[in-house]
This record gives structure tokens, sequence and C-alpha cells, in this order.
């Protein structure tokens, strides 16, 4: 029998303090209110964005010109492109509205989860884009498209402060929503003023808002490891991971389309550029539904564990078939004299990707399991031994110890103790 520590009162998961009576009501109206009429304000908007993106308005005469020329190459018309740019906004602005609406009928009696629906519901807007190309048309369709941004903005910072639980740890992180406020406001309500960040030079600007974003990394950090239990953990890090994934999958399509000016709109290259990087937004609400609705909270570790290999596997696999061919066409040039032969080193480097595959593959998570998840590795090590042992020792004496080291080295508990019950008839010897 083994005998647990006892979590103390600090790292117990505590649930937000549920609603009732008329707060009930009130929240629940105000976040069912919040999400309609962000909802039905996006849908409002569809026709102008669509005619934004059928005209092209948003870009310079000179990449309008380019966009139409590499959508004749590819045989695609400029209302193809359109709708095609229409659809995939639309999906990610649905996806948050779904999650919002599933949390507000699933968890609408908690204050946090009330909190994240309006939260999405506002990203919804904001990822369709739909409020701003009704600004063009008219200023109070602007001045709204600013006012809902500037508030997404200050929500986002105020759920990573108040995340999974509703309070503020520690407590002293809620100083920092005044300078929420500052960098947000102007941009609202002054948005053609110098106090509007907006109209900031770049270098202020980035260090403003790299400072808070900071502050809520490390909101969230201190709470994980000072303040939440296991839940909650799993919690924080399905955000975490869902945040980090979106926006570094965003910005190294941004990075690509930068460092190739080759990758010009209306390319090919351009159209799955833009639906890797609503795929990769597509994690910040899945992630949240996962985090908030905490039905069946799969185990993330597994996750990013396996999103870590497979993702270095692509990596080292795709260079490596890039080597090989480049290798393959050189020598076979070397050796033949001819420019190119493109159908042999093709084959032969599929071959050798199918080849490196299994056992690059295991050195991988190998590597992975010792760098990043060394207490997991060690127990499954520990584990794998005292299956060795089972096997080979007799003495019931030796085999106890072993269990007791086993359970020691896997779990780390406060006290360890064995008890065996005594064969039947022996219990008056």
């Amino acid at each position: 029998m083994v005998a647990r520590p006892t979590r103390s009162p600090a790292a117990a998961d505590e649930q937000s303090p549920l609603l009732s009576g008329r707060r009930l009501v009130v929240a629940r109206l105000a976040s069912t209110v919040l999400a309609a009429s962000a909802a039905g304000v996006s849908i409002l908007g569809l026709p102008a964005l669509y005619a934004e993106f059928r005209t092209l308005n948003y870009l310079d005469p000179a990449a309008r010109d380019v966009v139409h020329d590499n959508l004749a190459n590819l045989g695609v018309s400029v209302g193809f492109y359109a709708a095609y740019l229409l659809a995939l906004g639309a999906v990610l602005a649905l996806a948050c509205y779904a999650v919002a609406a599933v949390i507000l009928w699933r968890r609408s009696d908690e204050p946090m989860a009330l909190f994240v629906a309006g939260l999405l519901a506002l990203l919804g807007a904001t990822f369709s884009g739909s409020i701003g190309a009704l600004g063009a048309l008219d200023p109070f369709w602007e001045r709204l498209n600013g006012g809902l941004n500037a508030l997404s903005v200050t929500l986002v910072f105020l759920f990573f402060y108040l995340f999974p639980d509703g309070r503020f740890v520690p407590r002293w992180i809620r100083w920092f929503v005044f300078l929420v406020l500052v960098y947000a406001a102007p941009a609202a309500l002054f948005p053609n003023s110098p106090a509007s960040p907006d109209n900031w030079p770049a270098l202020p600007y980035a260090v403003l808002f790299a400072s808070l974003l900071l502050t809520g990394v490390f909101a969230q950090a201190y709470r994980y490891q000072r303040v939440s239990g296991y839940t909650q953990r799993q919690q924080t890090k399905w955000v975490v991971f869902g945040f980090t994934s979106a926006l570094t999958g965003y910005v190294g399509v941004i990075s690509l389309q930068v460092a190739f000016p080759s990758l010009e709109p209306g390319t090919l290259a351009d159209l799955l550029g833009i639906a890797a990087a609503s795929c990769f937004m597509l994690l910040i609400p899945l992630s949240i539904a996962v985090a908030v609705l905490r039905y069946r909270l799969y185990d993330i570790d597994l996750v990013v564990n396996r999103a870590l290999v497979y993702g270095s596997l692509t990596v080292m696999l795709a260079l490596a078939y890039w080597g090989g061919v480049t290798a393959t066409q050189a020598l076979l040039h070397a050796l033949t004299s001819q420019e190119e032969q493109p159908q042999i080193a093709i084959v032969a480097s599929t071959l050798a990707i199918a080849a490196l595959f299994t056992p690059l593959r295991r050195r991988i998570q190998s590597f992975m399991d010792r760098r990043f998840y060394r207490k997991k590795y060690d127990a499954r090590k520990t584990l794998e031994a005292f299956s060795a042992q089972l096997r080979d020792e007799t003495d019931l004496d030796a085999l106890s110890d072993y269990l007791v080291a086993a359970v020691r080295e896997t779990m780390h508990p406060a006290h360890v103790a064995l008890w065996l019950r005594p064969p039947p008839g022996d219990e008056g010897h």
C-alpha cells in the first residue's frame, strides 16, 4: 500500500464561485447580447468585405496589377480569390462564435466562462474583418471597429491575468490593468491623435506591447508554479499551447512571405500561406474550448510531445529530401554530363526518406523524452527494469524491496509502506 502526500491547500484546484439569482440572469444576458451583437455586425459587414476583396481596394494600384497577373497565371478569377479570402476569415470567426455559444450553454453560471465567451465573440468579430470594411462606408462603423478592437485587446490581457479561476494572481498584477487601458483606450477614442499607440514610432510601440505581453506571461507562470492545482495546470498548458502555436505559426508564415518576395499575393504559395495562417489561428478558440469546458481534459503533455517530435521530424526530412535531390542531381550531372536527371533524383531521395522515417522518429522521440520529459522518461525506464525483475526474481522479500523502490522513483511520495496479507490459514500464526 502506498501512502501519498496530501496536496497542500495552496495547490488545490479551486473553482471560481458560481453565479446565482439576479446576478446570474444579468451576466447571462450581457454575455449573450455581446456575443449576438458581435456576430450580427460581422454578418452585416460581409457584403462590404467581399466588395473590398473583389475590387482589391485594400492594396495600392501597383499591387493590384500584380495580383491580377498572378491570378490570371493560375487561371483563377478575382471573384474566386475574394470568396476564398472571405471564407477563411468567416471560418475563423465562426469557430470563435461556436466555442462562445458552447461555453454559454455549458458553463453560463461561471464568471470566468462568461468572460471567455465574451472575449471569443470579440475575437470572432476582429478575425472576420467585416466591421473594418464597414468603416470605409460610414465613420460610425470605423469608430465602432476601433472600440471593439481596443476592447478585445484589453480582454486578452485580462484573460492572461485572470485565467483560469478569475482571480488576479499575484494580486498586484491588477495594477497593470491601468497600463493596458492606457495602451488600448486612446486607439479607440482618439485614433488620429499622437496619444494612440498606433501612431507611435515602431520601437516605443513594440517595447510597450512586449512589456505588457510579458506581464501576462509572468502572471500565468507565477500562477502555474505557486497556486494552480493539477486541473488548472492542465488548463493553463492547453491555453499556452494554443496561443503559442497559433502565434508561432502565423509569424512563421508572415516571415516566409517577407523573406521570399516571390511569394506575391495571388500566387499559389500565397493562397496556401493564407490558409495555413488561418489554421494556426484556429488553435486559439479550440484550445480555449478544451481548457474552459474541462470535459475529458486530455493530457496536453502528450499533444506537445507529439507536436515537438513530428514537427522536428518534418523539418529534418524536408531538409534531407531537398539535400538528397540536390546532391543526386549534382552527382548524376558529374557522371553523365547531362543537365537534369529529375526523376532519378526524386525517386532516390524518396526511398531514402522512407528508410529514414522510422529510425529518425525514434531517435527524436528518445531525445525529446530525455531533454523535456525527464521525469516521465526515468519513470518508464524504472518500470521497465521492475518488469524485468518480476520475470527473474522469485524471492518475495527482494520483490517487495524492488516494488517500494519503483514506487519511490516514479511517484516520489512522501512516505512508502507495503503491507502483505498473509495466506489463508496463516492468520493465527
